[in-house]
């Protein structure tokens, strides 16, 4: 990546993330294709590898595709296409054969070796495959080793993708320019995948891992690319909620075990709420516990496994054992302290059942894409299925190389030495702040004068960060330019400069389409418009800088 010939940096295909979605991909597209797969950090940093719940796929002679496709429609509040949904059950089994074959080591029964399945809330039938709790670090850690091995796919790490390239023609994906060793460049391919997951850390309480910045909706957004159903957030109902701890997920698949969900005087408050209790979809519960917690002034409720048989806990959640006793808390003689936080994002980058987005040669995969499959609130562990049972139609990629051009040195663009220190403070201030502000306005409950100021604010900043210098080396940086950084210091301040930008660009979507959308579905609750409204059983669409509803596609 130090080669300063531009020429150089040609692949057939980037693709940029490196959980489930992105390496599924990278391996499935032919051998004959050179890949760059790019990735923030190390591999196996992204949400996939956190994922703790299992795969959902109808496998079970008791089960079948149109359950779950029932299943996933009911969760999906009306939103969901039924052509997408059809497509990904129809196709879970193939999705399960190829990872037992890769070697994925999903549980088995004791009594027959067949995979062991559990429930998970609206879910009709057990139907969750699951490696213990860690179900998506087995899944990631088998397919980094088989990425590692293919001679056909270059792996780029700690590298941060700034923009895409879009030929001024034809209107076509080029390639992106990359921030990699102190080094601004431009790679040029005629196939982009986006892999680069949700956007959690736009909200100040999130289960999400820090690299959950929302770069890849961000990046096509500023490109051109239609984006839909922003507003539609899946708030986790149980994290972990201990002073100074990250807000660790506790798997649904606990509450599908048989953990009860209760408050401090140790009542099951959530059948208050809805008859399923603590298993009604998980906006439903998340909501119960935020308009409980409103009612007691209590700081958090409880998730109690001791109904669950010791033997089957230790089996089934050494992970949540662990990272429980690290603060303090015995799962077999305490409850858990829970409370909801910002887990995925259903809306993201408009796209059809081959990944293709609106800008060719663009295709996102994973939770960046909008597929359709999740609707207005995902069914659970449907999302480690959507990585690669959309990420296989990648398999089929035939492409056109991109017209062969003279080999030229790129122009380097002069660094500026001036002093940076409140270009930094602005930035610092601004990363700091913005998850607050969106939690306030665009968290579980959401109303119009909450929203209205929180856009201004997300303006402002917006402002800010494009006003500073160091925008023209990320977003504004020329096709075949360069930029040689002078430090490793400037090179962190850039990336923090890109990441708070996107996520100031994906916090202002959110805001702007919760605004947008006057009624409540799903996993957006207006507290100003509570009830559903038929006339919005359509998508929101943005085009540029449009919102506007677009019409579903075989939905209920």
């Amino acid at each position: 990546m130090s080669n300063s010939n531009f020429d150089a940096l040609n692949f057939d295909v980037l693709v940029i993330g490196s959980g489930a979605a992105g390496l599924y991909a990278a391996l499935l597209i032919p051998s004959n294709y050179r890949v760059g797969l790019i990735t923030k950090k190390e591999l196996q940093t992204g949400a996939s590898d956190w994922a703790q719940g299992g795969i959902a796929a109808a496998i079970n002679p008791e089960d079948s595709p149109q359950f779950h496709l029932d299943d996933t429609l009911k969760a999906g509040a009306g939103l969901c296409d039924r052509q997408a949904v059809s497509f990904l059950v129809e196709n879970a089994k193939a999705a399960i054969d190829s990872l037992v074959e890769m070697g994925v080591a999903f549980d088995r029964k004791e009594q027959d070796a067949k995979l062991a399945m559990t429930l998970e809330a609206a879910h009709s039938r057990p139907r969750v495959l699951h490696a213990a709790d860690t179900t998506g670090r087995a899944i990631v850690s088998i397919l980094t080793e088989q990425v590692l091995q293919r001679s056909n796919i270059e792996v780029i790490s700690q590298a941060f993708a700034l923009s895409l390239w879009r030929d001024s023609v034809t209107g076509s994906c080029q390639g992106i320019s990359l921030l990699h060793q102190q080094q601004i460049s431009w790679l040029k391919s005629p196939v982009v995948i986006l892999a680069t997951g949700g956007g959690g850390q736009v909200f100040s309480q999130t289960t999400n891992p820090s690299v959950s910045t929302g770069d890849g909706t961000a990046i096509a957004w500023r490109s051109g690319a239609n984006l839909r159903d922003l507003e539609f957030v899946q708030f986790h109902p149980t994290a972990l909620t201990v002073p100074n701890a990250p807000r660790f997920l506790i798997s649904e698949a606990v509450r599908g075990e048989g953990a009860h969900l209760v408050d401090d005087q140790g009542d099951r408050f959530a059948f208050k709420y809805h008859p399923d209790g603590e298993l009604a979809p998980r906006d439903v519960v998340s909501r119960a516990i935020f308009t409980h917690l409103q009612k007691t002034g209590a700081p958090n409720v409880f998730l109690d496994l001791r109904p669950i048989p010791e033997d089957k806990i230790r089996y089934r959640f050494p992970n949540i054992i662990k990272r429980c006793q690290k603060w303090g808390v015995d799962v077999f003689t305490t409850p858990i302290p829970v409370t909801p936080a910002a887990h995925y994002w259903m809306g993201g980058i408009a796209v059809d059942t081959t990944n293709q987005t609106s800008i060719p040669g663009l295709y996102a995969v994973g939770e960046t894409a909008s597929t359709g499959v999740h609707g207005a609130n995902r069914l659970a562990s449907n999302s480690l299925l959507e990585c690669v049972v959309y990420a296989a139609q990648l398999a089929s990629l035939d492409i056109d190389p991109l017209a062969e051009t003279p080999a030229t040195e790129a122009r380097v663009k002069p660094w500026s030495d001036r002093d940076w220190q409140v270009d930094r403070e602005i930035v610092q201030t601004i990363r700091k702040q913005l998850p607050k502000l969106v939690w306030r306005s665009a968290g579980i409950c959401r109303v119009q004068a909450d929203l209205e100021s929180a856009i201004k604010q997300a303006k402002i900043w917006q402002q800010q960060l494009n006003g500073l210098d160091w925008a023209d080396y990320t977003v504004k940086l020329a096709a075949n330019q360069q930029v040689q950084l002078p430090s490793s210091e400037i090179e962190q301040d850039l990336r923090l400069y890109a990441e708070t930008l996107n996520l100031v660009d994906i916090g202002y979507l959110i805001l702007k389409s919760a605004l947008f959308r006057t009624e409540s579905r799903g996993g957006h609750y207006r507290l100003d418009f509570p009830d559903q409204d038929d006339s919005w059983l359509v998508h929101t669409l943005i085009n540029e800088h449009q919102w506007s509803k677009t019409a579903r596609q075989s939905l209920i």
